[in-house]
């Protein structure tokens, strides 16, 4: 009897609003880290707007997309730019840090005469140095 009342019709609204609520969710939790996150907003600026949206979280929600909105993706480019600066700087570092072979080979040269690898093993990692 359920499943007779239950049909694809139902689903279909049912996805439809299990989705509207998703992003209902996802609009929130973009709206309140952009509030947090924003260096130009002071403090009371940031605590009238998250009572806003708090309080009336429909309209809050609303009034700081059409009012901020260009100020989050002013946001969204500047994190991700210091992001992609970071991990700029983060491999120009391990690249740098990487030694170049004539290093590695007296690093290995080091080993050899302080008898912590023998001459096979010189030999070997000389061979892997030299061949890249």
């Amino acid at each position: 009897m359920l499943l007779a009342e239950f049909g694809s019709g139902q689903v279909l609204w049912s996805i439809l609003w299990f989705t509207m609520f998703f992003i209902w969710i996802w609009l929130l939790i973009l709206v309140f880290s952009d509030i947090f996150r924003s260096p130009d907003l002071g403090g009371w600026s940031k605590a009238i707007w998250t009572i806003f949206v708090i309080v009336l979280p429909y309209l809050g929600v609303f009034v700081y997309l059409i009012a901020r909105g260009h100020k989050m993706g002013e946001h969204a480019v500047a994190q991700a730019q210091a992001a992609d600066d970071a991990q700029r700087a983060y491999i120009q570092s391990v690249v740098t840090n990487a030694g170049s072979p004539a290093d590695e080979l007296a690093k290995a040269a080091e080993l050899k005469e302080k008898g912590l690898i023998d001459d096979a093993e010189f030999a070997a990692m000389k061979a892997k140095i030299l061949n890249g």
